[in-house]
């Protein structure tokens, strides 16, 4: 009988997930699948050998900047994967591959197709990560400058207007996205993967059934961390700006972004305290994160599990606990 067949005992896996456009990519502690249902209804699957850059380095091991290297990497590792599986769902009318431009053919000849994809996935990563900063930092801070209209000289007023909006677009960005036709099948993968690791945890069997019974919202979900982060930069930033107050919108920006690599090393720090324990403070860090993620996870169908149970059999060491979070 096979370990993903028997019944084991309970426990925390570092085994963990993101959904794609029709599939999941399961990351282990030595390999990473993806695993597609093309439009036929067949699964494509990715599988590969995980390199870490702290094995090579160290330092970047330690903690509070191990967080800021796994954010990074897991920033890049899922958008080559999300790239990966819209390449089997081509939009409407370009069924026929399109030519590529002189500079897309130019750089492809120059950097080759492998140096290709990297440079195109690192402008994505950092395109994405751009637009998050604009949205989530710049923009509460630009709007929080009119409490210098209305209240000039008041630090507190302008901190407590800025946190406000930071939670606020933060919400109002993931409810927006839950309600986009195209991202409600992405979310329902989503809580495929949460529920196929909690039946793992469980100690149960991979089945169907086994996974279909299993609660969609996970402590150790992306959303959640993401929500964090936002939460510690308030903390910081009011503590920052309460010891030197600043009031020029460009400066507080840019003391933000000064001060995010300290906030992502904090926040992942505390989520990975908060998923390996359980109680009654670890269920006040982590009650927020649940709570969005009724925007984030929907309930998958019979076919969706069965990605996630693949994605994940492929993923899982040869021994029982080597994965232990």
């Amino acid at each position: 009988m096979s370990k993903q067949n028997c019944q084991c005992p309970k426990f925390k896996t570092m085994c963990g997930g993101q959904a794609l456009i029709e599939g999941i990519m399961m990351r282990g502690p030595k390999k990473q699948a993806v695993v597609v249902r093309k439009p036929d209804g067949e699964l494509e699957v990715q599988e590969k050998e995980l390199r870490f850059i702290k094995d090579k380095y160290p330092i970047l091991g330690w903690p509070l900047i191990r967080g800021v290297v796994n954010f990074a990497d897991s920033m890049y590792n899922g958008v080559t994967a999300l790239m990966y599986s819209a390449e089997f769902f081509p939009e409407d009318g370009e069924e026929e591959e399109e030519e590529p431009s002189k500079f897309e053919a130019w750089l492809n000849d120059k950097l080759g197709t492998e140096k290709f994809t990297a440079l195109i996935t690192t402008l994505a990563v950092i395109l994405g990560v751009g637009m998050s900063i604009g949205l989530f930092f710049f923009l509460p801070t630009l709007l929080g400058g009119v409490v210098n209209v209305v209240l000039p000289g008041n630090m507190l007023a302008r901190n407590l207007t800025e946190s406000l909006l930071k939670i606020l677009i933060f919400v109002a960005y993931l409810a927006l996205c839950s309600h986009m036709g195209e991202m409600k099948r992405v979310f329902s993968y989503h809580g495929a993967e949460h529920k196929t690791i909690f039946c793992y945890e469980a100690g149960l069997p991979l089945t169907v059934e086994n996974v279909r019974v299993q609660p969609r919202h996970h402590p150790r979900c992306g959303t959640s961390f993401l929500f964090m982060v936002i939460a510690i930069s308030i903390l910081v930033s009011t503590v920052v700006f309460a010891i030197w107050p600043v009031y020029n919108v460009i400066l507080r920006f840019l003391a933000h972004l000064a001060m995010l690599p300290l906030i992502v090393g904090i926040s992942y720090e505390i989520n990975r305290w908060a998923g390996r324990h359980d109680g009654p403070i670890t269920r006040f860090f982590i009650a927020p994160g649940l709570w969005l993620q009724n925007f984030t996870t929907f309930e998958p169908d019979d076919s969706m599990i069965e990605v996630g149970i693949k994605a994940l059999e492929l993923v899982l060491p040869e021994v029982r606990g080597e994965d232990e979070w």
